[in-house]
């Protein structure tokens, strides 16, 4: 099957900034897809060309084999877009809402099927000014599925949803995706992307920096594991080049106050950094180990953090 989303040479730039720089990407069909980076890299800016909703200054952009300056109706037809802030009228209720956005498109799904998917069977007849925030962010998606879109674009779908509403959208995800439809995807949350995404590009700058599944990127540090320690004057004390000749430890960075060690082999990582701290009298003050994740990946390629502005 042809790519579901084709990009070369595309750039766009504002006074001042280049938001994106000659950015190339393939989106395959039937994967989600997710675009991850910092505040201000270009990930917006991306998808809201892909969607049709700004026009990029050069380069080609192809959706489901389709060009926007040529194809659009048939475009707007096969896509289905969910904003970062999605503002419905509070006046109206999630059905009159849902058949609302049904209206638009000349095909689609049943109105009430599309509810019953998002969970909100029981709040067809309340105001949207009374839901909560899931239950707003699961209407916005409903509105995304109405028109039984070939391609779904989610930018940030879960931002300030709480534990238990981020988990009910993933299983929404999930079930679109096990239709063999596409998803493109941006998010801070790199939980939500490992579980989520067949492939993830991280972006900086407007560029892609990094690119493949999230098993792949993080295999790609060479460490498994990630070990943080905060001791007094240890700043003053131990050099980076000094961690990283510890047996079992890839690389060492430090930030905001605290040392980060990139582990291959924990079981001699902490007995040598332990020793070293001893032989410096430096006592260790919190010790932490976790899992390598593609936060980790995205600190290693850029030394920014994903929340960085």
């Amino acid at each position: 099957m042809p790519d579901a989303l084709t990009l070369r040479a595309l750039r766009k730039s504002y006074p001042g900034v280049v938001a994106v720089d000659s950015l190339d990407l393939d989106v395959a069909a039937g994967e989600c897809f997710g675009l991850l980076g910092p505040n201000g890299a270009g990930k917006t800016t991306t998808i809201e060309i892909c969607e049709g909703l700004t026009t990029p200054d050069s380069g080609e952009v192809l959706v489901l084999g389709r060009r926007w300056r040529s194809d659009a109706r048939e475009l707007r037809e096969r896509l289905g877009i969910q904003l970062q802030e999605t503002q419905l009228s509070d006046k109206l209720t999630v059905e009159e809402t849902v058949r609302l956005f049904r209206s638009f498109y000349r095909t689609g799904r049943p109105v009430d099927d599309v509810i019953a998917l998002v969970q909100l069977g029981e709040k067809r007849r309340a105001r949207v000014g009374t839901l909560s925030g899931g239950q707003k962010q699961r209407l916005a998606l409903a509105c995304a599925l109405v028109g039984d879109p070939e391609l779904l674009f989610l930018d940030e779908p879960t931002t300030g949803l709480d534990p238990q509403a981020r988990r009910q959208l993933w299983e929404l995800i999930d079930a679109f995706r096990a239709t063999g439809r596409t998803t493109l995807l941006t998010t801070h949350y790199m939980d939500e992307a490992e579980r989520l995404c067949d492939r993830v590009a991280i972006v900086d700058h407007g560029k892609v920096i990094a690119l493949g599944s999230p098993r792949e990127l993080i295999a790609s540090l060479g460490a498994e594991h990630v070990l943080e320690f905060s001791a007094p004057r240890s700043i003053e004390r131990l050099s980076l080049d000094t961690l990283r000749a510890l047996p079992g430890v890839h690389d060492a960075r430090h930030d905001d106050g605290e040392f980060q060690l990139e582990i291959t082999e924990l079981h001699r990582a902490v007995p040598a950094l332990l020793g070293e701290l001893a032989q410096h009298g430096l006592e260790m003050t919190e010790l932490r180990t976790r899992s390598a994740t593609l936060e980790d990946v995205f600190v290693s390629l850029t030394g920014r953090h994903l929340r960085d502005d």
